[in-house]
């Protein structure tokens, strides 16, 4: 399916979070690419796969469809939400908040209490999804990302003020 067709809005419940495989990478990379201007490599998607402090989910229709993904690391009493993505025609469905929600399940479930990620300022969209779901802007890091070079926001949420 192309990413310029409809897919249906699919309640969240309808969704199916489960572990990335190897075999989710090409259309995993296809989002990437067009979802990012500096996307990650398959390299990158293969070594967080063998990482033990890694977590990887995929976000699936009922009919087994990869609509978005999400990638963050344990480190310490810490995790990073890396990555997060949607395809395109599947946006403001409520899987880029699914996966959100499952990373702050992740992490609780592990004893962690702080989440947090780094945003491009100007992506409006990815801000928003953050916000409902409970984080807040805590710094700015100058020129973080290239391509266009930008400014990255830092957000964290606490899981226990939030549990979802």
């Amino acid at each position: 399916m192309s990413d310029g067709q409809h897919v249906a809005e699919t309640p969240p419940g309808d969704l199916r979070i489960r572990s990335m495989t190897s075999g989710d990478l090409p259309e995993v990379l296809r989002i990437e690419r067009i979802s990012f201007p500096t996307p990650w490599s398959e390299r990158t998607f293969r070594n967080l796969m063998r990482r033990e402090n890694a977590r990887l989910w995929i976000a699936e229709s009922p009919g087994g469809q990869l609509l978005g993904y999400a990638v963050a690391w344990f480190a310490g009493s810490e995790v990073e939400l890396g990555d997060l993505a949607v395809r395109p025609a599947a946006r403001q469905a409520g899987v880029g908040r699914a996966l959100v929600d499952s990373v702050l399940k992740d992490a609780r479930s592990h004893g962690i209490q702080l989440v947090f990620l780094e945003v491009r300022a100007t992506n409006s969209a990815a801000r928003r999804l953050y916000r409902r779901a409970g984080f807040e802007t805590v710094g700015r890091r100058p020129g973080y990302y290239s391509h266009p070079v930008e400014d990255a926001l830092v957000m964290s949420i606490e899981t226990t003020r939030h549990p979802r």
